[in-house]
């Protein structure tokens, strides 16, 4: 039987404003419902709030990005009626879309009572190296360094 080849990754365009496939990842993350004229107004909001703090919003979201992306994930293997996470490295398109979501479902807990207030906000703390996301990575690694031992059963 011949195996199935995966299909080709769709290319995404860069955002207009930015010309940054990131930020179009970011937008897309942020959408609800197909909702994407509203998830581009929060995301450029969020950003004009960055930039009234005196940072640049590109180089902030990168940094932010760059703090969160995990290294190695966790991935559930049965093996003999027992469950084992696994430690897997994570390849770098994943790392990105891993961050990006971490970074926008730590924006939907907070507690401001705008989205772009929270994005921003939460932009802003990831890029400083703290913050609910960058706390999610750290919780990831140190389970992956706790199953180190299983590392053998990868596949």
């Amino acid at each position: 039987m011949p195996r199935r080849r995966r299909p080709e990754k769709r290319e995404i365009p860069p955002d207009p404003k930015y010309n940054s496939v990131m930020v179009q990842k970011l937008i897309n993350c942020v959408m609800k419902e197909g909702k994407k004229y509203l998830a581009e107004k929060i995301v450029y909001s969020a950003f004009d709030i960055i930039e009234k703090q005196g940072k640049d919003p590109l180089n902030t979201y990168k940094d932010a990005v760059e703090n969160v992306k995990p290294l190695l994930e966790l991935k559930s293997r049965r093996i003999g009626g027992a469950n084992y996470l696994i430690p897997v490295e994570v390849n770098p398109e994943r790392r990105v879309s891993l961050a990006i979501r971490w970074i926008v479902a730590a924006a939907r807990k907070r507690k401001e009572k705008k989205m772009m207030e929270r994005l921003s906000n939460e932009i802003l703390v990831a890029s400083n190296n703290q913050g609910d996301a960058v706390k999610k990575k750290e919780e990831t690694h140190k389970l992956a360094e706790a199953n180190k031992a299983f590392a053998h059963y990868r596949w």
